[in-house]
């Protein structure tokens, strides 16, 4: 079972904000389907403008996500992020100097002590980089307990920036779980997410943050896959060995006559290997002179790999 919580918070008294509401809606319908249309996460939207999301509600609605015995628990903020010299805190609507919202150290709490397998928190405000910092006076105490995950906006000390009606960082965190992020079998983990935002934004930008204590990646969402799961159990049938070379000529390129189709549908499944970058054409640079000059093929590095899983009925 998975359930996920998603606020967004744009109606402050003191400096509202106009694309956190956008935020929280978008990546919900994201989270609650899989891009085939199954079902992924239940998803409670928290919204200004439909609730009075103050401290009390807000505290109480992250307590309701991390509760109970699920496989994964998702938590997302999108709004203003403060720090003093306490710490970091997600502001409420209902915040005043010294009582902002609620703690960032609080909801490491309430992640760590909950009975999900895992804790995922994703959040898109200023200074959101100060979630799961260890404190100065306490640096060998372990913060994160097994299966807990955060993903930043930015560092502690730097704003989160807003573009094309959101956050700049939702705004890529939601193309890489529309398969920007994706494995070649579709998947979308919370370390691909941080990766892709990671290569996306420049130097000069706020810099994302990922802190995770996990011994296994879970997906978060699955996408068309780059390669369709009952060609890649091929791999092993084209590819006796990893280091195999698969021999080609003309009958496996279409265009050439006379047709052989059993031939060509094989090059088909190659081509897509090819394309996901599994396989490589040998001495050529192409797959069709591969194949009209007799050459061959061979898996790349990536492609031994999935030809491994594949081989251990993994796929």
């Amino acid at each position: 079972m998975r359930k996920a919580l998603l606020v967004g918070i744009d109606d402050y008294t003191k400096s509202p904000l106009s694309g956190c509401v956008n935020d929280a809606t978008r990546l919900g319908k994201l989270m609650a389907r899989h891009q085939d249309g199954s079902p992924n996460f239940g998803c409670r939207q928290l919204v200004s403008g439909e609730n009075s999301v103050t401290r009390s509600v807000l505290r109480e609605a992250i307590g309701e996500v991390f509760s109970g015995k699920m496989d994964i628990a998702f938590f997302f903020f999108a709004g203003h992020g403060t720090v003093n010299n306490l710490g970091g805190y997600l502001v409420t609507q209902d915040a005043k100097q010294y009582d902002e919202g609620v703690s960032m150290g609080e909801i490491i709490k309430l992640a760590n002590d909950s009975c999900s397998r895992e804790c995922i928190i994703a959040l898109d405000c200023c200074h959101s980089g100060a979630l799961g910092q260890v404190p100065a006076l306490a640096n060998d105490q372990v913060l994160l307990r097994e299966g807990v995950s955060i993903l930043s906006a930015c560092r502690d000390t730097e704003p989160a920036m807003e573009s094309g009606g959101g956050g700049l960082f939702t705004s890529l965190i939601c193309d890489g779980l529309r398969g920007g992020a994706a494995d070649i079998c579709g998947k979308v983990t919370a370390a691909s997410l941080y990766a892709y935002v990671d290569e996306t934004l420049g130097v000069w930008q706020q810099r994302p943050l990922f802190k995770t204590h996990v011994s296994r990646l879970t997906s978060l969402r699955t996408c068309a896959p780059a390669v369709p799961p009952d060609i890649l159990r091929l791999l092993p049938h084209y590819f006796p060995q990893a280091d195999s070379r698969f021999p080609l000529d003309p009958s496996y390129e279409p265009t050439h006559e006379p047709t052989h189709s059993e031939n060509e549908k094989i090059f088909g499944h190659l081509q897509k290997c090819r394309t996901a970058r599994l396989v490589e054409p040998i001495d050529e640079d192409h797959m069709y002179y591969a194949a009209m000059n007799s050459k061959a093929c061979r898996l790349t590095p990536l492609g031994r790999f999935y030809w491994h899983r594949a081989k251990c009925g993994d796929l």
